[in-house]
């Protein structure tokens, strides 16, 4: 029953996640879609990790380069997704408005992504690398 709800929590993280991202493009007052580019960083965020778990043996407790690249990966494509539409906005590309909803958008929706990884990334019955 805990697994259901925290299905239904993370992908209503998600809906509300797209929801400020497409409010922040489709707005009369805004109208731009250049902040749809953040989509590409939110696929590509969780593949560095996907691969270093599937590489990396967890039994030992010490940190390994793999997954420490990993994360730095990780990062970096969080960092330049945050980046990219505040260079949209100092480019007056989109309006800073524009630009704080789709930041809030990154918030929730790289918070989901992470509670997805706390909820289904251990090592249990159930595991998101069973899919």
């Amino acid at each position: 029953c805990a697994l259901v709800v925290a299905l239904i929590s993370l992908s209503f993280g998600g809906a509300v996640g797209l929801m400020f991202l497409m409010l922040g493009c489709a707005l009369p007052q805004y109208n731009q879609y250049w902040p749809l580019f953040v989509l590409f960083f939110y696929i590509l965020s969780p593949i560095p990790y996907c691969i270093a778990r599937r590489l990396v043996d967890d039994t030992d407790a010490t940190s390994n380069a793999c997954k420490e690249l990993a994360i730095f990966l990780t990062t970096g494509i969080v960092v330049s997704a945050f980046g990219l539409p505040i260079v949209f906005a100092r480019a007056e590309l989109i309006y800073w408005g524009a630009c704080a909803l789709v930041l809030t958008g990154n918030t929730v929706i790289f918070a989901t992504i992470l509670g997805f990884f706390l909820v289904f990334g251990s090592n249990d019955d159930f595991s998101w690398q069973q899919w």
